[in-house]
C-alpha cells in the first residue's frame, strides 16, 4: 500500500483541490491497482476540513500542535500503523499531477525529493517569479528539498526516525537524516507538483515566508539600482 500524508491546519478551502488530484494519482495504471491511502493530519483545525477529508475519502488523525512537522509525523505514523510500503508527502494547497504517485514508487530509489512550480502569483511582481525561477531549477539532480513533493520507502523513513516535531524546516531535517544513513535519494525534476504563492503562511519560514523574503530582496536590490541611477544622473 502506498499513504500519501498531508498536514492541515484550516485548510477546507484548499483540501479537496488536493485530494481530488491525489486520488487521480492513485489512480495510474502504472501502479497495477495498488492500494493508496491519504491521510491528512488535522493539526489544530476549527474549520471544515475534516468534512472535505471524509468527502474525498481520507483518513484522518487529529492532533493540536500547531506544528507541521508533528503532523506530517502524525500522518506517517498512522499510514506505517495501516500497512503503507511508500510515504508521499504533499501540502494541502498543492496539486499534483496523476503520474506523481508511479515516478515516486518507480524511481529507482530509496527516496525522492522533487520540484514544485507556482502556478499563481496573485499580487506578486514579475521580478519574484524571475528571480524563483532562477533558483527553482528543474534539472535531475537539483538540491531542493520540498515537503510538498516529497517520498520515501517504509523502511528507510523509520531507520532515520521519521519527521522530527519541528515548527519549520522538518523536510529538510529528514532529507539530510537520509543523507547521513547513506539512503539512496532520487533528485527528480519530474514530476513537478503545483503549488500556491498564498501569503497566509501556515509554518514560519516555510514556503509563503520564503516567497515574501524573496519579494523583499527583489525590491530591496530594484531599489538599490534606482537610487544608485538617480546619482549617475
Amino acid at each position: 500500500m502506498i499513504a500519501v500524508i498531508v498536514p492541515a491546519h484550516n485548510e477546507a478551502a484548499d483540501m479537496g483541490r488536493c485530494l481530488e488530484a491525489v486520488n487521480a494519482a492513485a489512480g495510474h495504471p502504472g501502479l497495477g491497482g495498488e492500494p493508496v491511502i491519504a491521510v491528512v493530519a488535522l493539526d489544530a483545525c476549527t474549520d471544515g476540513t475534516a468534512a472535505v477529508c471524509a468527502l474525498h475519502g481520507a483518513a484522518a488523525v487529529a492532533l493540536d500542535a500547531r506544528c507541521v512537522g508533528a503532523a506530517r509525523a502524525a500522518a506517517a505514523r498512522h499510514a506505517l500503523d495501516l500497512g503503507a510500503r511508500w510515504i508521499a508527502s504533499t501540502d494541502a494547497d498543492t496539486v499534483v499531477p496523476p503520474d506523481w504517485l508511479w515516478k515516486q514508487v518507480a524511481c529507482d530509489a530509496d527516496a525522492f525529493c522533487g520540484v514544485v512550480e507556482v502556478t499563481d502569483w496573485l499580487d506578486y511582481p514579475p521580478a519574484v517569479r524571475e528571480a524563483f525561477t532562477g533558483r527553482e531549477l528543474p534539472c535531475d539532480g537539483h538540491r531542493h528539498i520540498h515537503g510538498a513533493n516529497l517520498g520515501l520507502g517504509a523502511a528507510a523513513y523509520e531507520k532515520v526516525g521519521g519527521f522530527q516535531p519541528l515548527v519549520t524546516g522538518e523536510d529538510v531535517a529528514l532529507v539530510q537524516a537520509l543523507e547521513r544513513s547513506q539512503i539512496s535519494i532520487a533528485w527528480r525534476a519530474r514530476p513537478v507538483v503545483y503549488t500556491s504563492a498564498r501569503r497566509s503562511a501556515r509554518a514560519p519560514q516555510g514556503f509563503s515566508s520564503f516567497l515574501q523574503e524573496l519579494e523583499r530582496d527583489v525590491l530591496r536590490t530594484r531599489g538599490a539600482r534606482l537610487r544608485a541611477q538617480a546619482l549617475v544622473r
